[in-house]
């Protein structure tokens, strides 16, 4: 197949990177910088099986994207709506979307720009970039993609990648499962600076995360979904991914602008439309917002 990556950071590079190595034509759309790299000397890919270049296309432009069978959405949530405009234009008309992003309101907004459906995927992976054109695969990889006309075919691409991936009706639910535990990771790692391995040592955090997963399942359930405050899978995450940095931690490190306004940012905002209280989400986007102010100081 022609696939497209709209957004050409850890996630777009290592999956695109997967797709590539299994013999599709991937175009991958990101900075100037990651664009040369990539055309100077191919997109290394660093994983625990291997270490290699691998030969994609890569562009400063979403017009290379016409003509794709599907494109796998990567911007940052903050993102959506500029980088859904640039795209609309160029996409064919039977184009299969993904939104392969952080955050559960992603897809909707991104269907809103381009007057089309988009397919919600659940991401499960751990990923980062060592430079540019050079991503670091952590561990793990799989993903959960709504229901859509032709998923077959994309399923067994995925899978042939080297990419478990399976089709449901519950992928909404899944993308509200792991936005807890990206809203109880996220912001204590890049304030902490900690791996989850080491985070998880510290006396309190914890407590600190369970507090804000109960707010998170209450905004949930009043928007309609039926999400379980079970703490156990998601303190679980430390030991099978104990050397990952959030994404918000790495893009602190960066000095790049967060997506905390789309994870506890997202909660905080809804409790106060539904009259729930969020006082411990609402503590943790405070403070990576001070961060994000002094990195601008």
């Amino acid at each position: 197949m022609k696939i497209g990556v709209m957004g050409a950071g850890a996630v777009g590079s290592y999956y695109g990177a997967m797709l590539a190595r299994a013999g599709h034509e991937v175009t991958l759309v990101g900075r100037a910088p990651f664009v040369e790299r990539v055309r100077a000397a191919g997109l290394q890919v660093t994983s625990a099986g291997f270490d290699v270049a691998v030969d994609v296309q890569a562009s400063t432009e979403p017009a290379a994207l016409a003509g794709c069978d599907v494109v796998l959405f990567c911007v940052k949530s903050r993102d959506t709506e500029l980088a859904g405009r640039l795209l609309a234009p160029v996409l064919r008309p039977d184009c299969v979307v993904l939104s392969f992003q952080n955050g559960v309101d992603n897809p909707e907004r991104l269907a809103a720009v381009l007057g089309r459906a988009v397919v919600p995927v659940a991401v499960y992976v751990g990923v980062e970039m060592a430079g540019p054109g050079h991503v670091r695969h952590l561990g793990r990889g799989q993903i959960i993609l709504g229901e859509f006309a032709g998923s077959e075919v994309v399923v067994q691409a995925f899978a042939a990648a080297g990419i478990p991936a399976e089709v449901s009706a519950q992928a909404r639910l899944a993308q509200w499962q792991k936005f807890l535990t990206n809203c109880a990771y996220n912001a204590l790692s890049a304030l902490s600076g900690l791996q989850y391995g080491a985070l998880l040592k510290v006396p309190g955090v914890d407590r600190v995360m369970t507090d804000v997963v109960i707010e998170c399942v209450a905004v949930a359930h009043a928007l309609g979904m039926a999400l379980s405050p079970d703490m156990e899978p998601i303190l679980a995450l430390a030991d099978t991914m104990p050397d990952q940095w959030s994404s918000t931690a790495q893009d602190l490190m960066r000095g790049k602008p967060t997506e905390i306004e789309h994870l506890n940012g997202y909660v905080v905002r809804k409790g106060a439309e539904l009259g729930l209280p969020t006082p411990a989400n609402a503590v943790l986007l405070a403070l990576v917002r001070a961060r994000e102010a002094a990195a601008q100081e």
